[in-house]
């Protein structure tokens, strides 16, 4: 392994504090986390910089260095080759497709470099050259579950590049130019071109608008427009993100969205104009509008005194209480950006704003900068994800079942950093609610969290971690579990698995847990790794009453692992496809549709077939492929809690309708005290409710008993199973009784009630027979 020489400025740098590092934050052009088999292409000038991070004890990482001739020159990087990368040890296809387009020659091995991680190590470019920085590990290696953990790589452009904080191009340029602070600039794009604005300093708004270049050529004035999109699209004021498309007056879509980093935008709102900063005692201070009517002017645009404007980057919102518009400082970042594509020959118009008076710029106006891409640039939808507010974006993926999944459906939605599917049309969300309560249905869940716990310590780590007794668990078996804070909020929820005395597997929904999880074993001095598997382990879900039928013809264990037989209720083993040879998988019998299933984790390389071959086994069955929609009336019927529904901020376990989950006879874990408190003086409890109409009530929507609120719904659908509208709700104690009258309020709660009454859940398989059968 190599050594590298670690800067001593950055030894002890902690990047998540932004703020207290402002010359790490004003270069800071990437920030990404690599999984295991994963890859990160950088394109490097002179003096650029790249920070390698381990996110857990001592990490190996291999870098494969060209020159701007295609050779392999890793003393671009101050590097020597020392080993043979196999490209069977990664996910090479990016790699290949770079190489072979820039008319290399593809080969199955690599004279390379690999790093032994540490801490922090730094690299300083010396030539310009294209770098790849890859996590490798075996096929046998992942299947056998020997899996490393996270890496985060940084780029920082040095400072005798010239370079700006600029992300790495998306595709093939044919322009791009600097909006200065406090000026706009115009520009014409065609069909099918990109557009990509981009925050370079974070933190700085930027007015965009657009017409249409042919009604323009006639004199009409034809230009994005605020109440036209808002009903096309059925949107309001912006929640976090954009609308999809934007038209103009006479519902034409001339743009459309492709991605977005930031996820907070004004996407209607007024450029600031001369008579705002009049108003303010500011007479004469340049604003967005009249620079926008100044930049117009050359397209034959007349001048107006306010230009409506989508205004990216500008954080607002509207206050519940007073119905304000309200606004903060920006969440944009350095190098954050929008993306969208022209769906008609466009005249554009976009400022860097020069507010200097309000939050809304960090009080320090700062450059905007804008490519456009050529019509042959294919840029993949996606929004940004990050872990938590200040941590490194990862930008949305589509996940390795994709390739499969596409060919079936268009219609996703994104689930953390994965897009997921939402529905299948050629059988639709009610089709695929029945084939799983009849038959059977396949779904990709690669957006779960799987974190491998190793070491002497494990079990203690999850003993205070954790809810359940782990100490009573079994190799090979599973449980329900809550991650709770102090309070005994819940922080996550999963599926806990141990296959071994000193590894277990804990498969949640959030990075959240993870933290907690770290923390713990920080405080403690535990002796224990905590590997988060990012992409590196997708998952699809195998649920219905004849899954295990489906299974049966397809699985193969060892005589050392359970059978598929011998697997009960939250068991697991290590299973193949058709014989000893076959594609490898961990397979569970857990789901989230309170029916019998199984749950399938498979290495990344391995997921289409693992997919086709299922789907084409499970014809005779009645196989359909399902959606998160479908998923979402399941678990709602089955009486399962979601994130941010059932169990929220505020809400502790015992409320949350999780109780079963939270062992008091074990000793000490984080929240005990609190919900031992709690489950003797209960104040709210989850309840069912049972409407008497259809009308389905939107999740946040008061119960009321007379005049007066006594609960909120968390969750509602419409039930097929009941062929009636179904809920469930956090109910004040006293009106939790059984068959009580209570009535949902729509239209600020009091001109509609829907009537419904108090029940018990789950409302399906109440024993849970189906599943534990």
């Amino acid at each position: 392994m190599q050594n590298i020489t670690l800067h001593k400025e950055f030894r002890n740098t902690d990047y998540s504090g932004s703020r207290n590092f402002p010359g790490i934050k004003a270069a800071c052009a990437l920030r990404k986390i690599l999984s295991p088999r994963s890859t990160q292409r950088l394109d490097l000038n002179i003096g650029d910089i790249i920070h390698l991070k381990p996110l857990s004890p001592t990490q190996q990482i291999t870098l494969l260095v060209f020159d701007e001739k295609g050779q392999n020159s890793p003393s671009a990087l101050n590097l020597r080759k020392n080993i043979k990368l196999s490209c069977d040890d990664f996910d090479s296809d990016e790699l290949m497709g770079w190489i072979l387009s820039s008319g290399g020659i593809w080969t199955p091995e690599f004279d390379a470099v690999t790093i032994q991680l540490s801490e922090l190590a730094v690299l300083t470019t010396r030539t310009k050259c294209t770098a790849w920085i890859i996590r490798p590990i075996s096929i046998v290696d992942f299947a056998a579950k020997n899996t490393c953990g996270e890496v985060e790589v940084m780029l920082k452009h040095g400072n005798n590049t010239g370079s700006v904080n600029l992300p790495a191009p998306l595709g093939a340029i044919r322009d791009e130019f600097t909006v200065k602070k406090g000026t706009a600039i115009s520009y014409v794009v065609e069909p099918g071109e990109f557009i990509q604005i981009i925050d370079v300093e974070g933190q700085q708004c930027s007015d965009f608008t657009a017409f249409r270049q042919a009604p323009l050529d006639q004199g009409l004035e034809l230009s994005v427009d605020g109440t036209a999109t808002r009903s096309m699209v059925r949107g309001s004021y912006p929640q976090p993100g954009l609308l999809d498309k934007f038209f103009d007056a006479d519902l034409n879509p001339m743009l459309r969205v492709v991605q977005d980093t930031c996820g907070r935008h004004d996407t209607f709102g007024v450029a600031c104009t001369a008579r705002g900063y009049e108003e303010r005692g500011f007479p004469g201070h340049v604003n967005c509008s009249d620079n926008i009517s100044a930049v117009l002017e050359q397209h034959g645009v007349q001048k107006r005194t306010a230009w409506p404007a989508i205004n990216f980057f500008w954080n607002t919102w509207i206050d519940e209480h007073s119905h304000k518009i309200l606004t903060e400082e920006s969440y944009s970042r350095p190098g954050d950006y929008v993306v969208m594509e022209a769906l008609d020959q466009l005249v554009c118009a976009t400022t860097a704003c020069p507010d200097d008076l309000d939050p809304i710029n960090g009080w320090n106006p700062t450059d905007i900068h804008v490519r456009i891409y050529k019509t042959e640039t294919t840029i993949p939808r996606a929004i940004a994800h990050r872990q938590k507010e200040d941590a490194p974006m990862s930008i949305t993926q589509e996940s390795p079942f994709h390739p499969a999944t596409s060919k079936l459906t268009s219609q996703y939605s994104v689930a953390r950093d994965v897009w997921a599917p939402t529905c299948y049309p050629s059988v639709g969300t009610i089709g695929e609610y029945w084939a799983c309560r009849e038959n059977v249905t396949i779904q990709d869940m690669s957006s779960l969290r799987k974190y491998d716990i190793v070491g002497p310590d494990a079990e203690a780590l999850l003993q205070l971690a954790t809810t359940k007794n782990m100490s009573r668990l079994s190799i090979w078996r599973g449980t329900y579990a809550l991650m709770c804070d102090e309070s005994g909020q819940v922080i996550d929820d999963g599926t806990l698995f141990r296959l071994g005395h000193e590894l277990f597997r804990w498969c949640c929904g959030s990075e959240e847990s993870a933290r907690a999880l770290r923390t713990i074993a920080t405080e403690r001095n535990f002796q224990v790794r905590i590997h988060g598997m990012g992409s590196a382990m997708p998952n699809l879900s195998l649920q219905g009453p004849k899954s295990r039928e489906l299974l049966k013809t397809i699985v193969f264990t060892q005589p050392t692992v359970p059978s598929l037989d011998e697997l009960k209720w939250f068991g697991a083993t290590i299973a193949r496809i058709g014989d000893r040879d076959g594609i490898p998988f961990m397979l569970t019998r857990s789901g989230y549709t309170g029916d019998l299933g199984y749950e399938l984790f498979c290495a990344a390389s391995d997921a289409e077939n693992l997919w086709n071959t299922i789907l084409e086994a499970g014809q005779k069955f009645g196989i359909v492929p399902m959606g998160s929609e479908a998923l979402n009336i399941l678990r709602i019927e089955a009486g399962l809690a979601a994130a941010n529904a059932e169990f929220a901020p505020g809400i502790d376990a015992f409320e949350a309708g999780l109780g079963f989950a939270v062992d008091l006879r074990k000793d000490d874990f984080v929240g005990k005290s609190a919900l031992t408190r709690n489950s003797e003086n209960p104040r709210r409890v989850q309840k069912g409710l049972i409407f008497e109409g259809n009308d389905v009530p939107a999740s946040g929507a008061t119960v009321y008993a007379d005049e007066r609120p006594v609960g909120i719904v968390t969750s509602a659908t419409r039930s097929p199973q009941l062929g009636r509208t179904i809920a469930l709700a956090l109910m004040n104690i006293e009106h939790s009784n059984e068959e009580e009258g209570v009535g949902v309020g729509q239209m600020d709660g009091h001109m509609k009630r829907l009537p419904a009454k108090v029940v018990q859940t789950p409302f399906f398989d109440p024993e849970r027979k189906r599943a534990r059968g």
